[in-house]
């Protein structure tokens, strides 16, 4: 495997942990409505992302992309789908949709394998290929189980899936794209903010110091798994984020069953096991396919 695909892996793995633990920080702002969170979020997500921008003196970047209309329009894509499933996260996890949420996020590599495989016609390997068998069987599991029509899943799901795929069509450098995309969003988010502050409903001023805090510092903790996303979906094919996405949701189940004290149902725990099997599986098989250096191999002749 090549260093590029290597660093990927990487970014990709980072990414997904550091998501994983992201229901953490948001519990913690959970006293502010939604909508409130996400406009904060997109506004201090642009602040964090244009100081490093202007820090490294390319902020004239930015104007040069937009005279790229084809890389701009599946930029402003781009900020669309990941403005949507931001907020869709944000509403379903204080709107008691947590299960909901998690269950969109398991569905999601299936969405990301999907639009690999169909339209940018990547292949998968025979190992990828038992592994999706493993995970769709136990999506399938938690989607029949579920009891109704996961609306707010399919909806987190096919929004973060439509990301990936338009930051791969992109083909930006990870921090001048994400810039382009909150800064195309941003106008929006200080219009709402602006308004609710000068009706006197805003939060700045309403709310304590360190929430404040938390609040502000949501840009770092927003942009700093995308960067690694967006360096992950220029070096790997899709249908390897798709595996990667599973990481998430799965620690975010063990938030669950261990921090915030949901239940773990016999139907969570059959959709794990086989979801699991399927990354134990594909992780053996990567290994087994991995270059051997000369020392291993001295090694093992002797």
């Amino acid at each position: 495997m090549s260093t590029n695909y290597n660093k990927g892996l990487l970014s990709g793995l980072i990414a997904f942990i550091l998501w994983g633990f992201l229901p953490l920080y948001w519990k913690l702002l959970q006293s502010i409505t939604p909508i409130q969170i996400f406009s904060h979020r997109i506004l201090w997500s642009f602040v964090f992302l244009t100081a490093i921008m202007t820090i490294k003196g390319r902020m004239g970047e930015l104007i040069e992309l937009t005279k790229d209309k084809k890389r701009f329009f599946y930029v402003i894509l781009c900020s669309l789908t990941i403005s949507l499933n931001w907020y869709l996260y944000i509403w379903a996890v204080n709107s008691g949709f947590v299960i909901e949420a998690s269950l969109g996020y398991y569905i999601n590599p299936l969405a990301v394998v999907l639009l690999g495989t169909l339209v940018l016609k990547e292949e998968l390997t025979k190992a990828q290929k038992i592994a999706f068998g493993f995970a769709f069987l136990g999506v399938l599991n938690l989607t029949v189980n579920y009891g109704k029509f996961p609306l707010v899943a399919l909806a987190l799901a096919s929004t973060f899936a439509l990301y990936g795929l338009f930051k791969k069509l992109a083909a930006t450098e990870a921090f001048l794209g994400l810039t382009m995309e909150t800064l195309i969003i941003t106008p929006f988010a200080m219009l709402y903010i602006g308004q609710n502050e000068l009706q006197g409903i805003g939060v700045l001023g309403n709310i304590p110091p360190m929430t404040i805090l938390l609040l502000t510092t949501a840009g770092i903790a927003t942009a700093t798994p995308l960067i690694f996303y967006a360096k992950a979906t220029n070096a790997i094919p899709l249908s390897v984020v798709g595996l990667l996405q599973y990481i998430a949701p799965t620690i975010s189940l063990f938030l669950g069953v261990f921090i915030f004290k949901e239940t773990f149902t016999t139907t969570h725990f059959v959709s794990f096991a086989l979801i699991w099997s399927g990354l134990a599986y594909y992780s053996l098989s990567q290994w087994k396919q991995r270059p051997i250096k000369p020392a291993e191999l001295a090694k093992q002749e002797s």
